[in-house]
């Protein structure tokens, strides 16, 4: 298959929908989709994913994806998404982006959808679900939020387990990779390792030599990736997966985007060892907790030591060109 050439303003366009804007009354949301079943919830502790389907509506992705823009041009004032001038074209801000990371602290569209109802309805049931009955109490933290364009031609990200960067204290990461174009083969959706989460190993990491296929990050090693399964998702679905889950995505070898907002959760017991500031940092290993958190449903036990907005949490990751 040959590399799609760069996506013109017309595709971005078309891709983006008619009504690519902001709406001005509330995005109309999906219809609500059906509880979880039992089956559900089991499938996601026994093999480590579960895609939901039709959680999101067509004016909510409209808003996202008018969101992504906003910030990729340096809309919301923030010293490191330098703002782009007028005439540039939506294409040359979207192209630059590999990620941008912590956007939920700038962006009140990204802080809103990390706590969306639908979200909130799923992370009640699954974050720690693996834990033997009456260990959690059903309440859910947000920790993370990134935004991903993947432009045409874009490499995708080699073998890693999201606990790598965010540990938790009881396995209770959960990534939802929320699809807001198509998610399919040809344009580098998220592939999986079934069950990969079980054992609560973490692999270690190497460089690799495939920058054609992946981006720069290192790999995770030493394991069978046989029985690896691609998860397509329309726009409007999330797929959620473990944090201790190895995953990988593959270049985008299409003509369009495949932009998706990617947030991470993890039970509101746990303490979180993770990008401390502070007297956080200066806390012995075993009560470190960063408390740039945001509850998104139950309460949190530690609600007593307040919360904080990090300085310059939003970042861009640019491609290497």
């Amino acid at each position: 298959m040959t590399e799609a050439m760069p996506a013109s303003a017309d595709a971005l366009a078309e891709q983006n929908g008619a009504a690519a804007p902001v709406p001005n009354r509330p995005p109309t949301p999906a219809e609500a989709p059906p509880a979880l079943t039992d089956g559900q919830v089991a499938h996601y502790v026994e093999q480590g994913f579960l895609l939901v389907e039709n959680l999101f509506g067509e004016d909510e992705l409209a808003e996202l994806k008018a969101d992504l823009i906003k910030l990729a041009r340096g809309g919301y004032p923030c010293a490191n998404l330098e703002a782009l001038p007028a005439d540039a074209s939506d294409v040359e801000a979207m192209r630059r982006i590999l990620c941008i990371h912590m956007p939920h602290f700038l962006s009140p569209v990204v802080r809103r959808y990390t706590t969306h109802p639908a979200l909130a309805a799923v992370l009640g049931r699954i974050v720690g679900a693996h834990l033997r009955d009456g260990l959690w109490d059903g309440a859910v933290k947000c920790m993370q939020s990134m935004f991903f364009a993947k432009p045409p031609g874009k490499p995708g990200q080699a073998w890693h387990q999201d606990e790598i960067y965010i540990p938790t204290r009881d396995r209770s990461l959960c990534g939802v990779w929320i699809a807001i174009d198509d998610a399919t083969l040809d344009n580098g959706c998220l592939q999986v390792l079934p069950g990969s989460h079980c054992r609560g190993v973490l692999h270690r990491q190497r460089p690799h030599e495939r920058t054609d296929e992946f981006d720069l990050a290192p790999e995770s090693f030493g394991f069978d990736s046989q029985g690896e399964i691609p998860v397509p998702a329309p726009a409007g679905s999330a797929i959620f997966f473990n944090g201790y889950l190895l995953h990988r995505s593959f270049k985008n070898r299409s003509g369009s985007y495949r932009r998706a907002l990617v947030n991470h959760y993890m039970s509101a017991q746990s303490l979180l060892p993770w990008l401390l500031e502070g007297a956080e940092a200066e806390a012995p290993v075993a009560s470190a907790d960063n408390r740039a958190v945001h509850v998104v449903c139950g309460s949190d036990p530690y609600a007593d030591a307040g919360y904080r907005i990090p300085e310059n949490a939003v970042w861009l990751r640019q491609y290497e060109e």
